[in-house]
C-alpha cells in the first residue's frame, strides 16, 4: 500500500481537521523548521488529540542554513542592488565563516540568487548583491554549493526535536541533509525510541555515499527541492531515477517530495501535467510521496489528498485488470 506523507500546518490540522482526510495510508509530517521546540510539541499533542493512533513523522530541520530574526518579517531585495544581512539573521551564526567574496548563495529553493560582495567581521555583516527582485522572508534556505560538508550535521534544535520524538515515541524521524553514513549513525545514537529513520537524500554527498547510507536505513526520501539547489534543476530527473533504482535494488523503500501538486496550493484541481507526472511517479517503484506546502498552507488539502488516492486506486485497478 502506497503511503502519503501529509505535512500539517495552518491548513491541514487547524483549518481542516485530520478527521476529514484520515486514511490508514497517511503519515502526518511535522516540519521541524517551523516554530520552536515548544511549538512543535503542541503540534504533536494536537495531532494525537484528533487522531490518537496517528503515525507522525518528526522531520528535523537539519543543518540547512536559514534566514532568521527579521524584525519586519521580510527584506525587500532588488536585482543588481546590494543589501546586507547580519550574522545573527541566520539560524547558524557562523555561516559567514564558510563564505568568501564571490560565492553564490541560492536562496528559497533557488528562487533567489545572491553574490557575496564582502564580509564585515568587525560589524558582523554580510554584504550581498542580489540578482533577483522580491521579498526574502524569515526561515528561507541560504545555500552555497560545496560548503555543506563543513557544517555540523545536527544543530541544537535537531537534538531538541529528537528528544521530543523519544518522549512521544513517534513513528518516524526524518534526517535532513544527510551526507554520510556517519551522519545517520550520529542520529541513531540519540534516538532511544522505536522511531523509524527516514534518511533524506538532498545533497550531492548523500548521492555519492548512497550505498553506505542505505546500509543504515530502510527508508529514504528524495527531496527534489533542496537537491536542485545543489545540482541544478536540469539534473534532477536523472538523479531522481538513479537514486530510486539504487534504493529499490537494495530493497529499500523510497518516498519522493517537492511540488507534486504545487498549483493546488491555490486551486481546487490539479493541472493535467501534475496528474500525469504523479501517475508516472506512483508507478515508478516508489513507496510513497510527500505533500508539503500543498497541505500545510494550501487552500485545498483535502482535494490534494483525494487526488492522490484516486490516482493510486486507478493504478491498482489497472494492475487487477491486467492479472
Amino acid at each position: 500500500m502506497k503511503k502519503i506523507i501529509a505535512t500539517v500546518g495552518p491548513s491541514l490540522l487547524h483549518t481542516t481537521p485530520l478527521s476529514e482526510v484520515h486514511n490508514e495510508r497517511n503519515i502526518y509530517r511535522i516540519n521541524g523548521a517551523h516554530g520552536t521546540v515548544d511549538d512543535i510539541e503542541q503540534y504533536i499533542l494536537k495531532i494525537q488529540e484528533q487522531i490518537p493512533d496517528a503515525k507522525i513523522l518528526m522531520d528535523l530541520p537539519g543543518n540547512k542554513v536559514r534566514t532568521a530574526g527579521f524584525k519586519d518579517v521580510h527584506i525587500d531585495i532588488e536585482e543588481n542592488k546590494i543589501f546586507t544581512l547580519s550574522f545573527h539573521q541566520m539560524n547558524y551564526t557562523n555561516f559567514y565563516s564558510h563564505l568568501k567574496e564571490g560565492d553564490t548563495i541560492w536562496a528559497n529553493d533557488s528562487i533567489f540568487r545572491f553574490t557575496v560582495q564582502s564580509i564585515d567581521i568587525k560589524n558582523e555583516k554580510i554584504h550581498l548583491l542580489s540578482h533577483s527582485t522580491g521579498r526574502l522572508l524569515n526561515n528561507k534556505g541560504m545555500h552555497v554549493r560545496g560548503i555543506h560538508e563543513h557544517i555540523p550535521f545536527l544543530f541544537e534544535k535537531d537534538k531538541g526535536l529528537i528528544k521530543l520524538a523519544n518522549k512521544y515515541n513517534l513513528a518516524y524521524v526524518g534526517l535532513s541533509f544527510v551526507r554520510t553514513q556517519a551522519d545517520v549513525i550520529e542520529a541513531k545514537s540519540l534516538i532511544t525510541s522505536d522511531s523509524i529513520i527516514i534518511s533524506k537524500v538532498e545533497t550531492v554527498a548523500a548521492v555519492k555515499n548512497l550505498v553506505d547510507i542505505l546500509n543504515e536505513v530502510e527508508y529514504i526520501l528524495i527531496d527534489r527541492g533542496d537537491l536542485s539547489t545543489e545540482i541544478g534543476l536540469e539534473k534532477v530527473p536523472a538523479y531522481q531515477q538513479y537514486i530510486i533504482d539504487k534504493a529499490v535494488f537494495h530493497g529499500k523503500k523510497v518516498f519522493l517530495a517537492t511540488q507534486f501538486l504545487k498549483s493546488m496550493e491555490h486551486n481546487p484541481i490539479p493541472t493535467i501535467p501534475e496528474v500525469i507526472d504523479m501517475y508516472n511517479t506512483l508507478k515508478s517503484g516508489i513507496y510513497g510521496i510527500q505533500m508539503s506546502e500543498e497541505t500545510a498552507v494550501g487552500k485545498y488539502p483535502k482535494n490534494c489528498l483525494d487526488t492522490i488516492i484516486k490516482l493510486i486506486d486507478e493504478i491498482t485497478d489497472e494492475k487487477l485488470h491486467n492479472c
